[in-house]
């Protein structure tokens, strides 16, 4: 029947088939916003990965905070596909009882959730990696930058900062607020100004550590128009491993984007068709160092007058 369907040129409609299977060959997929580099990268993993195993991809890019509402109120993932995937979309608790609510599948991607299928890196772990990688260069007054955005979305976990922190308590250090600003991708504080408040301190740093590697490469550019040599005066530290960080010569805690989107892809059709052994199957993939120009020892004390 197959033969004759092709030699027909017969193509099934997908919603007539829906009818009999009960489910539509579509799995939907939430995220932030479609500008990043990152998310980018793992939908470019994803979409094949679908389409290989017989699966459509339907993103729903929620931007705004009116269509954040409209989104959680209506959810329209219910109707138009087999399994929902969150990617880095950083719930209220409220928010996340609705998706609960939605007797469907769910997968988690970039992001760990109890009792939901997911896959993601050690964010935690990844950044204390980091933050020691600067440390053992001698480094200890360093400053980190996190993405801060007035809709209220999150970029990625808090779990990065929690790992920065650690690993200046387990060397020793004091925590140090000051140390710590947030930065718009869109709207908000300007890294310009961040950047004149770290330098203006009494004690300035010699390293940043940057949330994520599109915060390093635009502080890269502030800095050199500032005149402050990197990494002689000032190291810099990403995190995401962009492609464009082996052209800037940047040093970046690299995660493996189009990875996590292809293994998504595996968790989505295995909650589909296989609930019970996938509906809580957790995939953690490694963040590796890659040390560039970016980086280097921490410049000798300047000499006190007398």
């Amino acid at each position: 029947m197959e033969k004759a369907a092709r030699e027909l040129s017969f193509a099934i409609s997908r919603s007539a088939s829906s009818l009999v299977t009960g489910r539509t060959g579509r799995v939907a997929v939430l995220v932030p916003n479609l500008d990043s580099w990152f998310l980018g990268a793992a939908l470019a993993g994803l979409g094949p990965a679908l389409n290989a195993a017989g699966l459509d991809m339907l993103v729903y890019s929620v931007t705004t905070a009116e269509q954040r509402a409209e989104f959680f109120d209506r959810l329209p993932a219910r109707r138009n596909a087999d399994a929902l995937l969150v990617v880095s979309f950083a719930l209220s608790p409220e928010e996340r009882a609705r998706l609960d609510d939605l007797g469907m599948p769910l997968v988690f991607v970039s992001q760990h959730e109890q009792g939901r299928a997911g896959v993601y890196v050690d964010d935690v772990e990844a950044a204390e990696r980091g933050t020691r990688y600067l440390l053992n260069l001698g480094h200890r007054r360093i400053a980190y930058l996190e993405p801060a955005d007035a809709s209220g979305f999150a970029w990625s976990s808090r779990a990065r900062l929690d790992g920065y922190r650690t690993a200046l308590a387990q060397a020793g250090i004091d925590r140090d607020d000051d140390l710590v600003c947030q930065v718009a991708h869109w709207q908000g504080p300007s890294l310009e100004a961040a950047m004149g408040r770290l330098l203006s301190l009494a004690e300035p740093p010699t390293a940043i550590f940057a949330e994520t590697d599109d915060i390093a490469f635009r502080l890269l550019t502030v800095l050199r128009g500032g005149n402050v040599p990197v990494p002689q005066r000032m190291s810099i530290l990403g995190f995401d491993g962009h492609a464009m960080a082996e052209p800037w010569d940047l040093s970046t805690m690299a995660q493996p984007a189009r990875r996590l989107g292809e293994v998504a892809a595996e968790l989505a059709h295995g909650v589909i068709n296989d609930p019970e052994a996938y509906r809580e199957r957790h995939v953690v993939l490694p963040v590796e160092l890659v040390p560039r120009g970016s980086t280097g020892p921490a410049p000798s004390p300047a000499p006190r007058e007398r």
